[in-house]
């Protein structure tokens, strides 16, 4: 069966005196369905394999994956064509526009897509609906709570139904009881189907996925 997510022999090393070397030779499959939290202290690597998997930046060398398409040999029209269509992220950090509303932050998920206006309106108000906000949707995303905001965060990256969705530190900016909300929306969002990649430090959010892969210094341990 081949994998929704795979990294084989991944590496990446910035330029500097000396170089550095922030992912060793990283192999990972993830398959469809699955809930993986990837976890390490700072500095272990997480980020700059997120980046990787989630077609943000490119490897040094060996091979990311997405469901068999390897990225690296991918122009970067392609490129962002891919990640517009199989890759949905969410950040620590939201990145939602403040003075539009819940519904048109959702559709933007869509814009490259080339789908009529008002079926982008359509879709993000499924997708809303899907994550607990219909009755917020028209609310500008500077008036949301921090809950509220990544749900609407988690909306937009599901919107286009991505073969693999990426949360950075979804619990990061939360109150214990809200990130234990958004964290229980993920459990449901892969009970109904969807393929999660966790990144996180903690340890409790790691406890909700079904497999664990711990990064130190730049490798998985074992």
């Amino acid at each position: 069966m081949t994998a929704a997510l795979e990294l084989v022999d991944v590496r990446k090393t910035y330029p500097g005196s000396p170089p550095v070397e922030s992912v060793r030779g990283v192999d990972l499959a993830v398959h469809s369905g699955e809930m993986v939290a990837v976890v390490g202290p700072s500095g272990s690597g997480k980020s700059t394999l997120l980046n990787l998997a989630a077609g943000l930046d490119r490897p040094t060398s060996g091979s990311v994956r997405i469901a068999g398409e390897p990225l690296e040999k991918l122009s970067e029209r392609r490129l962002a064509g891919l990640r517009a269509h199989r890759l949905g992220v969410v950040f620590q950090q939201f990145f939602l526009l403040d003075h539009a509303d819940a519904r048109d932050n959702v559709a933007a998920g869509l814009l490259y897509r080339g789908i009529p206006a008002r079926q982008r309106r359509a879709a993000a108000e499924h997708a809303l609906e899907q994550v607990g906000l219909g009755h917020r949707m028209r609310h500008r995303a500077r008036l949301l709570s921090g809950g509220e905001r990544q749900r609407v965060a988690i909306a937009r990256a599901l919107i286009g139904r991505p073969a693999v969705l990426f949360a950075d530190e979804p619990t990061g900016n939360l109150d214990s009881a809200t990130g234990d909300a958004i964290l229980e929306l993920l459990c449901e969002l892969n009970r109904g189907g969807a393929t999660i990649v966790v990144i996180t430090h903690d340890t409790h959010v790691a406890s909700a996925a079904r497999r664990r892969v711990t990064l130190r210094d730049g490798r998985v341990a074992p």
